[in-house]
């Protein structure tokens, strides 16, 4: 009797759905994220039984009682720890991070930038809407200077993190943005996301409608979206604008922003992006927070900043474990506990 073969069934984005209420403001930028990443899921080639979503403590943090996986709703600002460790015992489950900007770069920010340093291949989902949400209005990391909130009733002193430059500081080995508010993107980087190997970063502008409503309006709106956002292809030059009628340009490592409608610059003399290139990848970064731009207001970018290839820990890890029981036999965890700085009291 020949062997009864099946396929795996065909999977859909209500497959990774729960029975649970999703429980979030009418109107949350998280709506969108959570229909974005369940619709890529099924493409990702990856048994639901095989990924993982760990969050923090916020608003986003929500996620895995919505996502029909294995998940954990950590400890305010540890998922990063707890996923590193997950990752380096079970390294064959696709891992992902949801956090936001205050989990992850306030009280968790010691355990991202370690991550990200240590490349573990996982996938950190950064939701940034610029306010602490979930506690009701207070500033963030990254809220803007002389942002006026419940906590800062006089406007905040602090300087605020750029979560990219920050990331790219730590030596992370993908770094991307994508907003909220455009799917289709946003379901490019996610996939983008998943398929690095590798330790990635991708921070999504996410609107809060009730404490911060409108903070990235400029970049989502229609009559506005096409002149501020610049969107980063690889190879292809940075054009921008309603009709792609502007476009940078680099003069030694300092952008230039032209117009391409009088005929003094072609396509030819514009910047080219390389998502390999890591000193135009800290230019990108920077470049809507540059103090030296002397009122030239350039564009946000969005979409893959940086990748590169490192070796991930956990593969790292393995092979040191490898090495060691190879060359020394199976260690003795009392001998090893006891160490050499062991006295005797007589």
């Amino acid at each position: 009797m020949s062997a009864i073969t099946t396929n795996p069934p065909v999977l859909t984005a209500k497959d990774f759905a729960t029975d649970q209420e999703v429980r979030w403001c009418p109107g949350c930028g998280d709506y969108s994220i959570l229909a974005q990443v369940q619709k890529i899921m099924p493409g990702i080639g990856v048994p639901k039984e095989n990924i993982v979503i760990i969050s923090g403590i916020g608003c986003s943090s929500r996620f895995p009682y919505y996502m029909n996986t294995y998940g954990m709703h950590s400890i305010h600002g540890r998922a990063t720890a707890i996923a590193s460790g997950l990752k380096a015992t079970r390294p064959e489950l696709s891992v992902w991070i949801v956090t936001g900007d205050g989990d992850s770069l306030s009280i968790g920010g010691n355990h991202t930038i370690h991550l990200l340093r240590r490349n573990f291949d996982v996938n950190i989902l950064l939701f940034n809407n610029q306010i602490y949400g979930l506690t009701k209005g207070q500033y963030s990391p990254t809220s803007e200077e002389h942002k006026v909130t419940k906590s800062t009733p006089y406007g905040s002193i602090d300087h605020p993190f750029n979560p990219l430059a920050l990331a790219m500081g730590a030596d992370a080995s993908f770094i991307a943005r994508s907003m909220d508010r455009d799917p289709k993107h946003l379901q490019t980087m996610l996939t983008r996301s998943h398929q690095h190997k590798g330790a990635s970063m991708l921070e999504i502008y996410q609107n809060c409608n009730i404490f911060n409503d409108g903070a990235f309006e400029i970049f989502t709106e229609k009559g506005s979206k096409p002149d501020e956002a610049l969107f980063l292809e690889q190879g292809k030059p940075l054009v921008f604008g309603a009709t792609q009628q502007k476009g940078i340009r680099m003069d030694g490592m300092k952008p230039v922003l032209v117009d391409l409608t009088d005929g003094s610059v072609n396509m030819d003399d514009l910047w080219i992006h390389d998502e390999r290139d890591f000193y135009k990848a800290q230019v990108l970064i920077r470049m809507f927070d540059d103090p030296n731009q002397q009122g030239t207001h350039f564009p946000r970018p969005f979409g893959v900043f940086y990748e590169t290839e490192r070796a991930c820990y956990e593969d790292v890890m393995a092979m040191q474990l490898e090495e060691i029981i190879a060359t020394k036999g199976k260690g003795d965890l009392d001998k090893l506990l006891r160490g050499k700085e062991v006295w005797e009291i007589v």
